[in-house]
């Protein structure tokens, strides 16, 4: 049953009631948090030593061949040469030079046994570029004095010189490093506030009339169904309220990952934005990095706040049917009796806080991987194969191919090589054959023309194939001889004193075709002689069943054929459609979870295949060994290919072999340690990076997750290592040497990069969650931020800051004093930070010392006491509708939006 409202104009003020407070307090028990980070790529100078994978490449791809690094050896050493003074560095000494020259030397054809691309740690990135550039002049000369036969050769060479070291050079042109801003979006409810008009209802004096309010939601599935995941490892789709501002804004970077033309981002930030590169600067508010975050966050709530607004409906309607479903109607009645009266209904919006931290600053790695999914193409490759043997059955064999002949190559009648290909069981045999019937003729002939007659006998069922004749005929002495068959072609005008027919000879009829052949009963054979003395002939009569039976015989055979053919055709298609179907259940039927699990194993496996190269196993032969030892049961057996290895109550592997166990799984652990996985994120790119060959089977790979197909497939992907706090050095020793040398020592530029972004990280967010914080972490309060324009020096005493306002500052906590740009004339950065010991006042704090000089009488500097959000670096408000309507009687239309 409906409301029934009665609505008097004397129950409300004409501004509709007490107005809310001006500032509701702000409901923080209720914050939602978005993870996201702002990369930025660093421009610094390439250093000459590392990048082994890189160097070891370019020296394989130039396929140096004997001789050749002599020859640039000498033109090198030509000092007025003017491709050498062009080529020679200034900062490649001519020891360096030597020693790479020995080392490219080696090379030379060596195509399988290079020398290990650790070896080119220490060669100047600068100093094989002048070899590659030299080289390609050597080369060019080779091809001027080339010979017709030798130039084919030449040419090809010149060009693999020339683009291995345009290739090597775009390679080495620019750093893999760069910093990533670990930032968060923090959404809270700020309060109600009042929307647009939604409808309006007017009332003549004592009208009544029915009031039908309506919600809705669009059901858009892009948006609204949401995979979520957990660390408890379960996935659910559900549908989620569009007015949730958080939930809006991760659908709504769902949907601007799905249509971002350069690549899918996939990883454990959800949200990634990128900033212009730079050195290595202050990352705070003022930076461009935070500048570039505040406009892509700003963006992105602003269209979630506008389509979760155009998803949510809400109208007001008078009708004269009430009760109807989905919706709510009320009566409402104008009780004056002379004056009209006018209902105005508005929606209610949510207000939002959102409010930008940055709390985080980590070193980045950069590489770009081929094929990410492509272990996982096998499984589609085997699914395409299945696929292509399904369709409709065919019978190549013919009637004519059903012989009792026995065929070149095969050792029985060809019908019985054909029933063990089918599988036929039961043939019928061939019609019995019959003994060729044979006549002689040795009588001694006449003189004149004699004729002799031959009479032959056919048995029932049978027809005579053919008809040979052999044999040697004399004529009378002084007279020459003639001889015909009656019928044949065989020419009585012919004369001759001696006459032979060898083996085999067939007669043929005079009007062409074999002689009787077909013939059945009992035929007759006239030989006409003329003259002729002597005779020996013998007449062969080849027999074959009449062809109605034998066709008769082909017809059941192929019949018997054709159905166990066919048989046979069905059941293993019936077994193809069982595969097919159980890979695409296999496929398919994959939770959310670890779908991510099994992408980011790949990217995993495949970085580390990019970092150390194609010589690099991912289990050194001696764990291998060991692994294989342990896998063996009692009996002897393998088990290692199930992974069954370390399960025995006793392991019967030696000590030598568990050390190769333990060096292998430290390698494990440091890989796995040193990089943030959970956080890496990946750039998945189109499939036309992969080769040309492959398109068409890329492009139709298909599976219902639409991130699990981006990944199938991508041709490439770029991926962006997060490396983890405090392993920054560590990491770099080892990724520049080609995961080889873990003490190896990489460019000194490289290193500091390295210690600047910790010592950041560590001054500017002391005591934070980890990159990738759980919801539960503790949030704390914002950071204090005060102004300096004192001048201060270096002190080991505790020193007196004043600043603007010591309001908020907290004793005992470390404050970050001034910024990570400012250097001093050691080029050290004087940013520190240092423990506040006590307040003197509302204008002045202490510090326990000072390592540096601070100046602020030019421009003030910062003192911030970071809080465990981290930096605030944007605030603004967004408002999402709700489900609330608010009713006022005959409000002020001019304040009426």
């Amino acid at each position: 049953m409906p409301d029934d409202i009665r609505i008097e104009t004397d129950q409300r003020s004409a501004t509709g009631g007490t107005p809310p407070p001006s500032r509701p307090p702000l409901l923080t028990s209720a914050t939602r948090h978005i993870d996201k980070a702002t990369l930025v790529p660093l421009n610094v100078e390439v250093p000459q030593s590392g990048q082994v994978l890189a160097k070891s490449g370019f020296v394989g791809q130039l396929g140096l061949r004997s001789g050749e690094v002599d020859a640039v050896r000498a033109l090198l050493g030509t000092a007025d040469d003017a491709v050498a003074a062009a080529a020679v560095p200034s900062t490649v000494g001519e020891g360096q030079r030597d020693a790479m020259l020995t080392l490219l030397g080696s090379c030379e054809d060596r195509a399988q046994n290079r020398p290990w691309a650790d070896d080119f740690a220490e060669v100047p990135v600068s100093g094989l570029l002048a070899f590659g550039h030299a080289l390609v002049a050597v080369r060019r000369e080779q091809v001027e004095a080339a010979s017709p036969a030798e130039l084919e050769d030449a040419r090809t060479s010149l060009a693999a010189a020339m683009a291995a070291t345009q290739g090597f050079a775009i390679v080495t042109a620019e750093t893999p490093l760069g910093m990533l801003n670990l930032e968060r979006l923090e959404m809270t409810p700020a309060g109600m506030e009042r929307g647009e008009l939604v409808a309006t209802v007017p009332l003549a004096p004592l009208e009544e009339t029915a009031v039908v309010h309506k919600e809705w939601s669009v059901q858009t599935k892009e948006f609204t169904s949401i995979v979520t995941d957990s660390l408890e490892e379960f996935s659910e789709t559900g549908v989620t309220d569009n007015t949730e501002l958080a939930q809006s804004t991760s659908s709504q970077t769902q949907h601007s990952n799905q249509f971002n033309v350069t690549g899918t981002v996939s990883g454990g930030i959800p949200v990634i934005s990128g900033s212009a590169s730079s050195g290595f600067t202050s990352q705070g508010s003022e930076s461009t990095s935070a500048n570039d975050s505040r406009k892509h966050a700003k963006t992105l709530t602003e269209k979630a706040s506008s389509r979760s607004k155009q998803e949510h409906k809400v109208t007001i309607s008078t009708t004269t049917v009430t009760g109807t479903e989905m919706s709510t109607t009320r009566k409402v009645r104008n009780p004056s009796a002379t004056e009209p009266m006018r209902i105005d209904y508005f929606s209610m919006m949510r207000k939002w806080q959102v409010r930008l931290y940055r709390y985080g600053l980590r070193l980045t790695y950069d590489i770009v991987i081929p094929e990410p999914g492509a272990a996982m193409r096998a499984t589609y490759k085997q699914l395409s194969e299945l696929r292509e043997r399904l369709g409709p059955f065919d019978f190549p064999v013919t009637h004519d191919e059903i012989t009792e002949a026995v065929r070149p190559g095969e050792t029985q009648p060809h019908y019985l090589v054909l029933a063990d290909r089918y599988d036929a069981q039961g043939l019928s045999l061939p019609p019995a054959s019959l003994e060729p019937q044979t006549f002689r003729v040795e009588s001694g002939g006449g003189e004149g023309r004699t004729s002799a007659t031959i009479k032959l006998t056919v048995p029932n069922g049978y027809e005579i194939v053919d008809v040979t004749l052999a044999g040697r005929m004399t004529s009378y002495s002084g007279h020459l001889g003639q001889f015909t068959v009656e019928g044949t072609s065989v020419d009585f005008e012919e004369k001759f004193g001696n006459k032979a027919f060898p083996p085999g000879f067939v007669l043929q009829r005079d009007t062409g075709g074999a002689f009787l052949q077909g013939a059945t009963g009992s035929p007759t054979v006239v030989l006409t002689f003329d003259w002729v003395s002597t005779q020996t002939l013998q007449l062969t009569a080849r027999l074959r069943p009449l062809g109605r039976t034998y066709q008769q015989w082909q017809i059941d055979v192929w019949t018997a054929l054709f159905n166990a053919a066919q048989t046979t055709y069905f059941a293993e298609q019936q077994d193809i459609a069982a595969r097919v179907a159980a890979l695409e259940e296999r496929l398919n039927k994959v939770d959310t979870l670890t779908l991510r699990r099994e992408e980011s194993d790949e990217i995993m496996k495949g970085v580390i295949r990019f970092i150390a190269g194609q010589s690099y196993r991912y289990m050194s032969a001696g764990a291998e060994t060991a692994f294989d030892k342990a896998a063996l049961d009692s009996n002897g057996a393998s088990r290692a290919e199930y992974g069954i290895g370390f399960v025995a109550n006793e392991l019967k592997i030696a000590d030598t072999d568990m050390a190769a166990v333990r060096q292998h799984e430290q390698i494990v652990r440091m890989i796995n340690q040193a990089i943030e996985w959970e956080n890496v994120v990946s750039f998945l790119y189109s499939y036309f990076w992969d080769t040309p060959k492959s398109w068409d089977f890329i492009r139709d790979i298909q599976h219902p997750d639409a991130t699990r197909q981006a990944f199938l497939r991508a041709g490439a992907a770029r991926v962006v290592l997060t490396v983890r706090k405090g392993w920054e050095e560590t990491w770099l020793r080892f990724a520049e040497s080609g995961f080889t040398n873990p003490k190896f020592d990489p460019d000194v530029r490289y290193l500091k990069i390295a210690q600047e972004i910790a010592a950041y990280d560590d001054r500017n967010y002391p005591g934070l969650p980890p990159a990738n914080p759980a919801r539960t972490a503790t949030r704390l309060q914002d950071s204090v931020y005060a102004a300096s324009a004192a001048v201060l020096r270096a002190s080991e005493s505790p020193v007196t800051i004043k600043v603007d306002t010591t309001s908020g500052f907290v004793v005992g906590e470390p404050v970050v004093i001034d910024s990570a740009d400012k250097r001093n004339a050691e080029k050290a950065v004087i940013q520190e930070s240092q423990l506040v010991t006590s307040i003197l006042d509302s204008n002045r704090l202490v510090v326990a010392k000072l390592k540096y000089d601070h100046d602020g009488s030019a421009i003030p500097f910062a003192v911030v006491q970071p809080g465990a959000k981290g930096a605030l670096i944007a605030e603004w408000n967004e408002y999402t509708p709700t489900s609330g309507t608010d009713i006022e009687v005959g409000s002020d239309l001019g304040t009426i939006a």
